[in-house]
């Protein structure tokens, strides 16, 4: 494993002046987006682009795959967050990645009630007389647990927004002008909290979700869609005449077959309508096989209206918000051929979208070499875009692979690469990346976990200070104060063979000499936290780390230590954070039953509430004394 420590302190770039929004001049490197002049110009160059990457099997990186439609069967929000928010006072939520900007999830507080949505249901209850006050069925056909994405939520006041992840429906007859659904479609629920939970609005539009961002009543919620192409089943013809039959089909698309439509709910009433051309921008160069667009909804008001889309044709797959400013990325690497997996890696497209108005609007773009891990990889600071990828071998074999972190500057419309800092880890990848302030950690892994240590204090140079190499890695880090940085990742072996869960605590106080103070080794465990920092909670009052942990057949004691071989054990580990090391505070585990014959029921969120801690699962939630872990109360919700 490989940390780095990136000291990014000092340079603030005096901020430029934000172009209009259908502003046509200058260059970007290539990635300036350009509004459409008309439907006709849209329809164009949209059939242009996308005719150019069929192939006989449909669309995809060199024409060579699936109709690029079946690959939009996504399971909702991306799982793999960022997350280090400070606690609000007397509660802690779950974590998120920058303070004040919150992230769709299964658990949201205000402190007053705790509300949640699994297998389909929203279930509302009062922390303070440990009840279950409400309950409303949004789609109990989302029950399956293993069955697509889960579903997610935001709160406000007392307004919910449920997001569901996209379902794939059969293509069926529908009136003239309702939403047909024939492909993937994303639903938004706006849920009354007042009293008894009711639904106030349902929103739905064409594609899957990529993720979403609250800022106060402000929520904006990014979808990714494809047009809607109806390639014939591939025949006994050649190559060349499938690829025919396909562009025909691209040939004879409408304007409708590639801009989202919305369908809207409310009050007895539905809405339609599509993306209007004025409101898609593009950049130079682009494939036509995929849009992106970002809806706005104010949790503040009675109704979800029309979303007041704004589109970009390009691909999207991570976003990341500062809170003034969202961040979409485009992971280029589906551009290379798989047939030639050591070639270039495609880098990584940036669009940077100022959130100040009601509207979404462009602001700058910009590229870097490489691909992200996930979130965390981005970061604003101090007028500068913080970003970490990995480059070389992107199927994860030989020696070609390693990381960097370049610092990006709005320049006008153009977001420009001011500095970087390249070679580390050679022959690994990033796993895990946190900036905190003018400082951030980088953890690469194949073999061993080297702690790299730079400095970039100045921008424009960045240097190395320092390595540690530890065996194992973390995917998740976040901070614990005083100089300190927990880890969750696995520990593993000098060849690099993973052994189970691994919490790690770094001492990061001096960047040129970091080192590991202790860990916490689950043998043979796994935790969803490794891959979804939801799942992580650092309560700091408590010096209390909870994140849940999966074990085979293994019981865990008290002290850490292996009790005997029992069913497969799931429950939320507590640790106890020392000045030296940890102590396990104890565990916490939910009843298995579901009522419908499922005996696995992992224990996924955790949270304080008023020195409470409560934990939830799809069966309920558990209030836990943290001093004693003792349980105080069992709420169940199914």
């Amino acid at each position: 494993m490989t940390v780095v420590a990136l000291t990014l302190a000092g340079c603030t770039a005096a901020p430029s002046a934000a172009p209009p929004p259908r502003d046509r001049g200058g260059s970007a490197g290539g990635l300036r987006l350009v509004a459409f002049d008309s439907c006709e110009q849209a329809l164009r160059q949209l059939r242009a682009a996308t005719r150019a990457a069929v192939g006989p099997w449909g669309v995809g990186p060199d024409g060579d795959a699936v109709p690029l439609a079946a690959a939009e069967r996504g399971d909702g929000p991306a799982a793999a967050k960022d997350a280090a928010s400070a606690p609000t006072a007397g509660f802690s939520g779950t974590t998120v990645h920058e303070a004040g900007v919150d992230e769709p999830d299964l658990v949201k507080t205000d402190g007053r009630r705790i509300v949640t949505v699994t297998r389909g249901v929203l279930s509302v209850v009062d922390p303070a007389s440990r009840r279950l006050t409400g309950r409303l069925a949004i789609d109990p056909t989302v029950g399956e647990r293993f069955g697509g994405g889960d579903i997610s939520l935001l709160l406000h006041g007392d307004r919910a927004l449920v997001l569901l992840p996209a379902r794939w429906v059969v293509k069926s007859a529908a009136p003239k002008g309702r939403l047909a659904p024939d492909g993937p479609q994303s639903r938004l629920v706006l849920v009354d909290l007042a009293g008894t939970p009711r639904i106030l609005g349902d929103y739905r539009i064409d594609g899957s979700m990529v993720d979403a961002r609250q800022v106060g009543a402000s929520a904006r919620v990014v979808v990714r869609s494809t047009p809607r192409l109806a390639f014939p089943a591939p025949g006994r013809g050649s190559d060349a005449q499938r690829t025919a039959a396909n562009r025909a089909v691209v040939d004879r698309a409408t304007i409708d077959d590639w801009l989202p439509r919305y369908e809207v709910r409310e009050a007895g009433r539905t809405a339609t309508g599509r993306v209007d051309c004025d409101r898609v921008s593009r950049p130079a160069g682009f494939s036509g096989t995929a849009m992106v667009t970002v809806l706005s909804f104010d949790l503040g008001a009675s109704t979800l209206g029309t979303g007041d889309p704004v589109t970009v044709a390009a691909d999207g797959d991570t976003v990341y918000s500062s809170g003034p400013r969202l961040y979409l990325t485009n992971d280029q690497r589906r551009r290379v051929s798989a047939a030639s997996p050591g070639g270039a890696d495609g880098g990584t497209e940036i669009y940077q979208f100022d959130l100040t108005g009601r509207t979404p609007r462009h602001v700058a773009s910009g590229s870097v070499p490489g691909w992200l891990i996930n979130q965390y990889a981005l970061s604003e600071w101090n007028g500068h875009l913080r970003v970490a990828t990995t480059t070389g071998d992107r199927w994860g074999r030989g020696d070609r692979s390693t990381s960097g972190v370049y610092v990006l500057r709005p320049d006008g419309p153009t977001l420009t690469r001011v500095g970087q800092v390249t070679g580390l880890g050679r022959g690994e990848r990033i796993f895990a990346v946190r900036f905190l302030g003018p400082t951030g950690y980088a953890v690469t892994f194949r073999q061993t976990d080297p702690l790299y240590a730079v400095d970039l204090r100045n921008p424009v140079a960045p240097r190395v200070t320092g390595e540690l190499k530890i065996n194992g890695y973390s995917s998740y880090l976040h901070p614990a104060g005083d100089g300190r940085l927990l880890g969750v990742g696995q520990e593993a072996t000098d060849r690099g063979q993973v052994l189970g869960t691994q919490v790690s605590l770094f001492d990061v106080a001096d960047p040129a000499r970091p080192t590991r103070i202790a860990r916490h080794h689950v043998a043979q465990g796994w935790s969803d936290a490794e891959a979804d920092p939801h799942a992580f909670l650092y309560w700091a009052p408590e010096r209390l780390v909870v994140l849940p942990v999966n074990r085979p057949g293994v019981v865990t004691d008290r002290a850490g230590g292996e009790a005997g071989r029992a069913a497969p054990a799931t429950g939320m580990l507590a640790l106890r954070v020392g000045d030296d090391g940890f102590t396990v505070a104890g565990t916490i585990d939910h009843p298995p039953s579901l009522g419908d014959g499922a005996e696995w029921t992992p224990v996924r969120r955790s949270l304080v509430v008023d020195g409470v801690l409560w934990t939830v699962s799809d069966t309920g939630l558990k209030a836990t004394a943290p001093t004693t872990m003792r349980t105080v109360a069992w709420v169940p919700t199914t």
